[in-house]
């Protein structure tokens, strides 16, 4: 048992794919909420560019 646990405390992979998931999940974070942002107020611009033109 002993063993095993040295042999995974030594290993880097995991520790690299968790890092990397942590990474994903931030930049996701950061692009859905600049998305939806600007989503919103790009749909108020575009509104009163519409009601201005008619």
């Amino acid at each position: 048992m002993s063993k095993l646990i040295q042999r995974l405390w030594r290993e880097d992979a995991g520790q690299d794919i968790a890092e990397y998931a942590v990474m994903l999940a931030v930049i996701l974070v950061l692009v859905v909420g600049t998305v939806r942002l600007i989503g919103s107020n790009a749909n108020n611009a575009f509104s009163s560019v519409a009601s201005a033109i008619q």
